[in-house]
């Protein structure tokens, strides 16, 4: 046996020589063939970005969406399997009623997170169980304001700023990086969220997507809600302005 996989990859509950959990690996290979998803954390809200794959034109437009409102004041996007993030968000909900019922009052987006973390940890250490193939990105509003944290398959956790996961993430994260979090307002990420999807999406490739946004700010009383239509088609365009603009400088060089 060696330590690239043979005879160690049978079961989740076994690393191999050198450390490695290849079906946790696995399951993030899953993630990075999917469309990109992004957060943004800004001074006055949360943004959340989707790049959402049409593998037919015969799909409904708007239908199957990768954001869904898993609480009141929590987002939930995704990049990797959707059945497997439809069972997450039922867990992140369920958890968040718990929560309230015991002590009358929203889950702050740590203990979400937290909780959510050793849910999907545990899918890491049973043979009778695999990974769950999806990275959650997690947008929540609590007492200490606006938050964002991403969820990756092996149970791991991390509050960020901005974040990206799925097939255009490294270009994604590049972009992200550029970005003053100080100073943009929830209406400027929205379009710069947009900006950004469509930076990284490659054409060659995936030739039909789907923009998802949504959003938690003050614009909607701190209720997680997809962006309205008349917004979403200003960030299309601002989007698509960026891009020619971008073309427009590479045939001049």
């Amino acid at each position: 046996m060696t330590s690239i996989g043979t005879g160690y990859d049978l079961s989740v509950s076994t690393y191999s020589p050198d450390g490695r959990v290849f079906q946790v690996e696995y399951a993030q290979k899953a993630v990075d063939n999917s469309g990109t998803a992004i957060g943004l954390r800004v001074k006055d809200g949360v943004v959340l970005a989707v790049e959402k794959i049409k593998h037919s034109r015969l799909l409904v437009p708007n239908s199957n969406k990768r954001i869904m409102t898993a609480g009141k004041h929590i987002g939930v996007a995704s990049a990797g399997w959707m059945s497997d993030t439809r069972h997450l968000v039922k867990r992140v909900r369920d958890e968040a009623h718990n929560y309230h019922s015991i002590y009358k009052a929203d889950i702050p987006a740590k203990i979400i997170a937290e909780r959510m973390g050793m849910y999907v940890q545990a899918y890491t250490l049973y043979s009778s169980v695999r990974p769950f193939g999806v990275s959650t990105l997690l947008a929540c509003k609590d007492k200490d304001g606006p938050q964002l944290y991403m969820l990756e398959p092996s149970g791991e956790y991390v509050g960020y700023r901005g974040c990206a996961a799925g097939k255009g993430k490294q270009v994604a994260k590049t972009e992200i990086e550029k970005l003053n979090f100080e100073e943009l307002t929830v209406r400027e990420a929205v379009k710069e969220a947009a900006r950004i999807i469509y930076t990284a999406h490659d054409e060659a490739k995936d030739k039909l997507f789907e923009l998802e946004l949504s959003w938690i700010c003050a614009e909607t009383n701190w209720l997680h809600s997809h962006v309205p239509q008349d917004v979403l088609d200003e960030a299309v365009q601002f989007a698509e302005n960026s891009l020619d603009e971008d073309d427009e400088m590479d045939d001049e060089e």
